[in-house]
């Protein structure tokens, strides 16, 4: 809980809560993540479930039981499931994660178009075929990719994927996102967030957000 709101006394502006997740372990429980929420109240950030959940209805229970204004669907949640979700929650902010490496670009692009009608906003992230990972890998990919897909979405695009303090400024100027997301990037060597690198990453995203006349958004997964 005190890592949630050093990310928000940092200026991120979204705090991420990975639950339900297939190839990596989740940092807290539920509970944990709904006391993190609570925590995270009148902080300035706003708590994300970052889910692999594929069924509109369990994942909205799971949200309403954390109590998150915000649900980033990182599977494969059917179109169908997406619209039942968008009827029964017009509130909530719904990200829709694309990851890059999964399927020729084409099809990345047709499928979130097929989204855009359902969701707030996507995020584009990185495949690693040697895990098997999808997120949370800690490298970058092709970042023309996501300039391109930033370009031909009518949805604000929040750009991921080995994200640092040090590369963070020129993604944000190759691809003009409308925001970014950072999780392993800014981790010290026992797996925590670091005060320092997170300062860091914030104030060189909002220079270069500044910089393209934008405001931007920071986003971070917490782990406890």
């Amino acid at each position: 809980m005190g890592e949630a709101l050093m990310l928000a006394r940092c200026g991120v502006s979204y705090v991420g809560l990975p639950l339900r997740l297939p190839v990596h372990r989740p940092d807290v429980t539920d509970e944990e993540a709904r006391a993190i929420v609570a925590a995270l109240a009148g902080s300035g950030a706003q708590a994300v479930l970052i889910t692999y959940l594929s069924d509109a209805e369990e994942a909205l229970a799971l949200c309403r039981y954390l109590g998150v204004s915000g649900l980033q669907l990182h599977g494969n949640m059917p179109l169908a499931h997406a619209a039942r979700l968008r009827a029964a929650a017009p509130e909530l902010f719904v990200i829709k994660s694309l990851v890059i490496g999964t399927a020729p670009e084409a099809d990345i692009l047709a499928q979130a178009q097929a989204h855009a009608p359902l969701v707030d906003a996507f995020l584009t992230d990185t495949f690693d075929p040697a895990s098997g990972a999808s997120g949370a890998t800690g490298k970058v990919h092709d970042w023309a990719v996501s300039a391109r897909l930033a370009r031909a979405l009518p949805r604000p695009l929040i750009l991921a994927g080995g994200l640092d303090a040090d590369n963070v400024a020129e993604a944000i100027r190759t691809v003009q996102p409308g925001g970014v997301d950072a999780h392993t990037g800014l981790e010290d060597t026992q797996g925590r967030k670091d005060e320092a690198l997170l300062r860091r990453f914030v104030t060189q995203a909002r220079a270069a957000f500044a910089a393209l006349g934008a405001a931007g958004l920071a986003k971070d997964c917490d782990s406890a």
